[in-house]
C-alpha cells in the first residue's frame, strides 16, 4: 500500500483544512487537497490525503471508509498512481495514430 488516499463522496463545502483535520487523528497528513472546479470554484466532491507514512495511510482508510463526515457517508481507498505523460509517451501516441 502506497501512502495517498483517494476520498470520494466528499460535502461540496468541505475544503483542504477541514479534509486534513478528519484525518489527523490516524497520524501525520502531509497534504490535503479538495479538487475544486477550476471554473466554477466549486467542489468537484472528492480529494486526496497524503499521509506521512503506508501504516498510517491503512489506519485512516479502515477507520474513516463509510463514516460520516460532515453530513456525508465517504469512501477512502488508495489512490492509484497518476500516470506518467512525459514527451516520449506522447510522441508514441501520436505515432499509433
Amino acid at each position: 500500500m502506497n501512502n495517498k488516499l483517494y476520498i470520494s463522496n466528499l460535502s461540496f463545502t468541505m475544503r483542504d483544512a477541514e479534509l486534513q483535520e478528519v484525518f489527523t487523528n490516524f497520524g501525520s497528513v502531509l497534504s490535503a487537497k479538495v479538487v475544486m472546479d477550476r471554473f466554477s470554484g466549486r467542489s468537484k466532491g472528492f480529494g486526496f490525503v497524503e499521509m506521512e507514512n503506508p501504516e498510517e495511510a491503512q489506519k485512516a482508510m479502515s477507520a474513516l471508509n463509510g463514516t460520516d463526515v460532515a453530513g456525508r457517508q465517504i469512501r477512502v481507498m488508495e489512490a492509484n498512481p497518476k500516470p506518467e505523460h512525459n514527451a516520449r509517451t506522447q510522441e508514441h501516441q501520436a505515432e499509433a495514430r
